[in-house]
């Protein structure tokens, strides 16, 4: 994996971050390979051959000797095949606003001919910005119909446009108001590096990323701009990758399609509201709906510390009652980063409540944006899933709302580090099990992971980043490092008490410590927010991230960290009470059951679709079951009584922010996170 081995200079207290660094690796899983072709991204290059990248560096090079060399370094950290193409301009002659040429069109990449080709590049003319941005977008491939792709244009420049028209500005605002159209789907971006610049040159290049939905990358000195060369290229080539069946949201409840379990694509605008409706079953035909929503905005991006996602789910009865609301913002203002939001319906345990009957059903996704944030189209995840009642007659075993042995002073292990890739989202999530595991964050990036916990398990992990150097920069330089954990259908579970959701970060030492409470199925009826997704046994993700304005702080291309991993307690053969605990035999578990047929026969997860392993549609339980349930649901409701007086004491009040402050409560559940 490119620079995966790059040194971290770490230490944590007592060297312990330290010593795993420089301990011999062990060997990890191979990571999948990635298929470009299925993924459809691309990637051009623009770069300045005016006659000013003549000039000295202060380095002992020319300016455009080190753009050659930053060239270099890009596409040998690029992943195989991953499109690729070279776009100069100024470059033929002396004087000229129509001198743009593609020296290497967009093709799977073959490094030594890029190379080859910025190699004969020589600074001569003018600098026409705007026209070689339109060519660039030209250059690019369509997306396959009804699939994503991801289409950069990477600009590098030592000054302004000299041209005037077309101005460069708004040719980058319309090519990305075209590239974040929900017609066709597909997304562009434009990144722009100053390299040597200030004043209006800086200012051009700046509205250019900001018109066309990327980022600005600032360029002191060579170092710098092969540095920012390749955190912007290994963004576009390391995107989100979207799974789902392409739909459109309706704009009213009237033209709203209906969705049946599985995953879907979308888009949204700022201040846009989307309508879905789905079929959602009774109690007897299911034990949970769960309605998660991932936004996928470009990589850094502008937004404000309040722009997010808010979910409304409704009965369609004229819009009443309201059975679930969520709002999950972003509560910093650093750039934007994915953001999941989720809403679930969970049948109570009498069954009696409007919001538990059978019919058709309404979700609002609304995204909220402040005026001066990001006003590109984002692409969207949705996923619906509903999880099966137990099979007649089962008694639960009862909640599990406390972290107990779990809690932050739970031990992890100590082994040497594996390293190891994580995936781009949810679709291609890592595998992982207990252990100690290496891997690197480029700003503006989340890493993800999943973990299998079972029945009577919890799942519970630090994050620790070491010392890094630091790029010269504003004294005090802070950015934020924050992770995430999921249930298996995608629901945030929210941290409470002793454990958080992200640290600041300068380039010292810095650790998060993070987990739930033990998986149990009566948790769906507890009050506390730690508690309730934490509710099937299967794989729970995790999330890592690192704020985009690290770019300014880190002098590495990536930050290194370790993921500490553990699963405690004894799994348990299934949800219901008085369950044996799973013991490996050969291969296989008693009862002659494989993990994934238990729990299919048990909880009712099995294959979904669109690539996630999610649960089928529910089967008839019968009027028994009910009364099995609320057996369980007696203990578990005295228990959530308690829960409702002290909650506040025990989860900090309000649920919390992404920056650690307390977010209010709004037409329900409030959550704040960074994804």
């Amino acid at each position: 994996m490119a620079a995966l081995h790059r040194r971290m200079a770490a230490v944590l207290s007592g060297g312990a971050l330290l010593a795993l660094i420089a301990a011999p690796l062990a060997a990890a899983a191979p990571a999948a390979p990635r298929t470009i072709a299925e993924d459809n991204a691309s990637l051009v290059m623009v770069l300045d051959s005016s006659g000013s990248m003549a000039e000295d560096d202060g380095s002992g090079s020319t300016r455009i000797e080190s753009a050659r060399r930053a060239v270099g370094t890009v596409v040998d950290a690029l992943p195989d095949g991953h499109p690729t193409g070279l776009r100069v301009y100024g470059a033929d002659r002396a004087r000229g606003c129509t001198d743009t040429r593609l020296v290497r069109p967009v093709e799977p990449l073959d490094r030594a001919a890029v190379k080859r080709a910025v190699a004969e590049v020589e600074p001569r003319g003018d600098t026409p910005i705007g026209l070689a941005l339109r060519r660039a977008a030209e250059d690019l491939p369509e997306a396959p119909e009804g699939s994503w792709g991801r289409r950069t244009i990477l600009l590098v420049s030592d000054g302004e446009d000299t041209c005037g028209t077309p101005d460069p500005c708004e040719v980058a605002g319309e090519l990305g108001g075209r590239g974040a159209s929900a017609e066709p789907p597909g997304t562009l971006r434009i990144d722009a590096i100053g390299f040597q610049v200030g004043g209006k040159a800086r200012e051009q290049l700046e509205c250019i990323a900001r018109a066309g939905h990327g980022s600005y990358y600032d360029a002191p000195d060579a170092e710098a701009l092969a540095r920012q060369l390749q955190r912007a290229s290994r963004l576009s080539a390391d995107g989100y990758r979207m799974e789902g069946e392409r739909i459109t949201g309706g704009r009213t409840a009237g033209d709203a399609p209906l969705i049946a379990p599985g995953q879907y694509t979308d888009t949204i605008g700022p201040g846009e509201k989307r309508w879905y409706a789905a079929e959602l079953g009774g109690p007897a035909d299911s034990a949970a709906d769960d309605l998660a929503v991932t936004a996928v905005p470009q990589p850094g991006v502008p937004v404000a510390s309040m722009d997010g996602l808010r979910l409304t789910l409704v009965r369609d009865e004229k819009y009443r009652p309201q059975c679930g609301s969520t709002w999950r913002y972003f509560g910093r203002s650093a750039g934007a980063m994915p953001i999941t939001a989720a809403v679930s319906r969970i049948p109570s345990a009498d069954g009696d409540r409007a919001c538990d009957g059978a019919g058709r059903y309404l979700l609002t996704v609304e995204r909220r944006s402040h005026a001066e944030s990001d006003r590109g189209r984002w692409p969207v995840e949705l996923l619906l899933a509903t999880e099966k009642p137990l099979a007649k007659g089962t008694v639960p075993a009862h909640s599990e709302p406390d972290y107990g042995a779990g809690g932050k002073a739970a031990p992890l292990p100590t082994d040497p580090p594996r390293d190891v890739e994580g995936g781009t989202g949810f679709n291609d999530a890592r595998g992982i099990g207990p252990g100690v595991w290496r891997d690197e964050l480029i700003p503006a990036q989340t890493r993800w992971y999943r973990v299998r916990v079972g029945w009577g398990q919890q799942l519970r992990y630090d994050v620790e980043f070491g010392n890094e150097p630091t790029a010269d920069g504003p004294a005090g330089k802070l950015t934020r490092v924050s992770t995430e954990v999921y249930g298996p259908t995608r629901v945030p579970v929210q941290s409470a008490g002793e454990f958080g959701t992200g640290a600041l970060y300068r380039g010292e030492s810095a650790a998060v410590s993070n987990g739930t409470v033990p998986v149990a199925w009566t948790n769906r009826w507890e009050s506390a927010t730690r508690a309730v997704p934490v509710r099937r046994a299967g794989e729970y993700h995790i999330g890592v991230g690192l704020d985009p304005d690290a770019a300014e702080l880190a002098e590495n291309v990536a930050v290194g960290f370790v993921l500490r991993v553990a699963v405690i307690g004894e799994e348990k053969a299934g949800p219901e009470h008085g369950a044996p605990a799973v013991r490996e035999r050969d291969g296989e578990r008693d009862g002659g059951a494989g993990r994934e047929e238990a729990g299919a026969a048990r909880d009712g997860s099995g294959p979904g679709g669109a690539g996630w392993s999610g649960p089928a549609v529910a089967a008839a339980a019968g009027a028994a079951t009910l009364l099995a349930i609320a057996l369980a649901a007696v203990y578990t409701r005295s228990r959530g009584r308690a829960a409702a007086s002290t909650g506040a004491a025990k989860d900090g009040g309000a649920d919390r922010a992404a920056d650690g402050t307390a977010g209010g409560t709004t037409e329900g559940t409030t959550e704040g996170g960074a994804w």
